[in-house]
């Protein structure tokens, strides 16, 4: 099973394609890989912070996790409904980053601490569709939202900064344990495929056998 975004699909389904073909010739030998999608479907494929499709690099629309709680901050800049002029007008959902972003991470705990007025997010929308809310009374809320989820992720990163050792350690026994499936299920594809000349006693004797003759 491999956990995705929406936008990873496509690369997983090639995937399946390789697999179906391959175990279509040689029998059963690959295992068919099952795409795991979030259930929350605002997570399926997070836009920028400037309200573009995807985040990137390049375009620096992007949250890090390695990011300082002031870098994140500023980004609450983020793109929101270009026709939520004045606070009583009334306010969109559809393509409003920031109501995307607390669809995909706030709770109705996060209200409680932070925005207690609203008992849930669809409160937040009701009264934000109907006008009378601003944008930067949102983006507080959503900057609280992001600072609490990415808090103990900071601390761990910073963490482990003090401890280069333990991450090379743990780097490096992964990677050996990955390296060790790899050659395991290279060694099952060669068999499939009767290439693997040198692993198997028998291919000598049959061409000792064949020559023989």
């Amino acid at each position: 099973t491999v956990p995705v975004g929406e936008d990873q699909m496509p690369m997983l389904e090639q995937t399946k394609e390789i697999v179906h073909k391959f175990n279509a010739v040689y029998g059963e030998t690959l295992t068919d890989p099952q795409i795991l999608l979030p259930d929350n479907k605002a997570c399926l494929r997070l836009p920028g912070t400037d309200g573009k499709a995807k985040m990137s690099k390049s375009l620096g629309n992007c949250i890090y996790l390695s990011e300082s709680e002031a870098d994140v901050k500023k980004k609450m800049s983020m793109f929101t409904d270009p026709d939520h002029i004045r606070i009583e007008d009334p306010g969109k959902l559809e393509g409003n980053t920031v109501f995307t972003y607390l669809d995909a991470f706030c709770t109705d705990g996060h209200f409680a601490e932070y925005l207690p007025e609203y008992a849930n997010l669809d409160e937040l929308k009701a009264h934000y569709k109907r006008g009378g809310l601003g944008d930067v009374k949102v983006k507080k809320f959503l900057n609280n939202v992001m600072q609490e989820e990415l808090s103990p992720i900071r601390a761990r990163r910073k963490e482990y900064e003090q401890r280069i050792g333990d991450v090379y350690d743990i780097l490096k026994a992964g990677s050996e344990v990955a390296k060790e499936e790899a050659a395991k299920t290279l060694s099952e594809v060669k068999h499939a495929m009767k290439i693997d000349y040198f692993d198997t006693p028998e291919f000598l004797e049959e061409q000792v056998k064949k020559y023989s003759e």
